[in-house]
């Protein structure tokens, strides 16, 4: 799997997440939408990866990834921001998977 980050994304990842340490996961997030094969795609900062997460590099950094939900995601994907939408989105050459990508930082489960 190939993720590129473009430079309006990654200058957007990092006014959001500031200062904190933590992982960007890619998530295939089905919390709400019905059954497993229901999700939509979104863009997680998370305090701690699980262990069956893959680590997919990037020509900016490192972005996670459930390997049971690999899937549902392209082979070549785009992580953009639209300045004129204000929101991220992920794109493949084949399809936009989805063009109000949500980022949301989660909050540590201690």
């Amino acid at each position: 799997m190939e993720i590129t980050i473009t430079a309006a994304a990654a200058n957007k990842i990092a006014e959001k997440i500031g200062e904190q340490s933590g992982y960007l996961k890619l998530k295939y997030d089905t919390e709400g939408c019905g059954c497993a094969v229901d999700g939509v795609a979104a863009l997680w900062f998370v305090s701690e990866v699980e262990d069956t997460d893959i680590a997919i590099d990037t020509n900016n950094r490192t972005i996670y990834l459930e390997k049971s939900k690999m899937v549902f995601f392209d082979e070549k994907m785009t992580i953009d921001f639209s300045t004129s939408l204000n929101r991220f989105q992920l794109k493949s050459p084949q399809q936009i998977l989805n063009g109000q990508l949500s980022f949301i930082i989660k909050e540590n489960k201690d």
